[in-house]
């Protein structure tokens, strides 16, 4: 598969959730399903696989790797299928990383280690060790508001010296932050933060990483495409226009609303696993609201 190294997956991926049956196992073919309608109809270069709005801390790593493989299979012919492999354990980050590579994987998603907040220092060694691990390309995850750590622009710019560590999911709010390693690096940016895509496009991002665009996908396709374009008024409206859906799928977790929604629509997605719950009947009507506001009706 070509990449391009401006755009090394794409310009908009989706972080899917994980379908799952009634009784909470895993819905292999609902995957399946799901991945080609958010290719299809929702436009997406690429899928992140087994995120955490695919509800990763609840899945085994054998469950990781069969819903990888029934992804690869289903649109690896037509789109980039990166899998999340970031966990708290340099090890388990590594063993992950190589199962995702063996499965058929294109690219990787590491998170920073969340909850024992290690230093920069072990943040340099822990990506760059998952990087050493595979042959495939690595977009680091910066988010501290989970990770309770944030990668500092000092860090990033030492690990934009690896190879294969080629964009940033950035999900920091920290827009001058960003602007100093785009300016001093060559790693590809995207927006984690589906309200914040069109400010990061303005001071050179490449795309999103986005949870609302299991809804929202094809229209921000279109906002991308008028950014990079040069029709900033046509961005900018359709940033306005979506923005009730980029910011309304986070009132409660964003995987919660995004399955409800699924299962609104008749698409593959199931019950939520403990400790998350399924939505209100309350939230479903508040997110009807969001799509109606949004212009696209649930």
């Amino acid at each position: 598969m070509t990449r391009d190294s401006r755009r090394p997956f794409g310009r908009l991926l989706t972080a899917m959730v994980t379908p799952f049956r009634a009784d909470g196992s895993l819905d292999v073919d609902g995957a399946a399903r799901l991945a080609a309608y958010l290719v299809d109809e929702q436009h997406n270069d690429a899928l992140v696989i087994n995120g955490t709005t695919g509800e990763s801390p609840t899945t085994s790593d054998a469950e990781k790797e069969t819903i990888l493989r029934a992804v690869v299979e289903a649109v690896g012919d037509r789109a980039q299928v990166v899998a999340g492999v970031g966990t708290f354990n340099t090890h388990h980050t590594v063993e992950l990383a190589r199962s995702a590579e063996k499965a058929g994987a294109h690219g990787l998603l590491v998170v920073t280690p969340y909850y024992n907040k290690p230093p920069q220092a072990g943040l340099l060694a822990h990506f760059r060790t998952v990087a050493d691990a595979t042959g495939l390309p690595m977009m680091l995850y910066d988010i501290p508001g989970r990770s309770g750590v944030p990668i500092a622009t000092d860090t990033f710019l030492r690990l934009a010296e690896h190879d294969r560590i080629v964009a940033v999911k950035d999900a920091k709010g920290d827009l001058t932050a960003s602007s100093w390693v785009l300016r001093d690096t060559d790693l590809a940016y995207y927006s984690g933060d589906d309200a914040l895509t069109l400010p990061l496009l303005s001071i050179g991002a490449t795309g999103l990483v986005g949870t609302s665009t299991h809804l929202t996908g094809a229209v921000a396709t279109r906002l991308i495409s008028a950014y990079h374009d040069g029709d900033t008024a046509e961005a900018v409206r359709l940033h306005r226009q979506l923005l009730p859906l980029f910011t309304g799928i986070f009132r409660t977790q964003g995987a919660i609303l995004v399955k409800a929604a699924m299962n609104a629509k008749g698409l593959p997605a199931g019950p939520m696993r403990p400790p998350l719950v399924d939505a209100t009947e309350a939230e479903l009507a508040q997110l009807r609201a969001d799509c109606d506001a949004a212009g696209l009706p649930l």
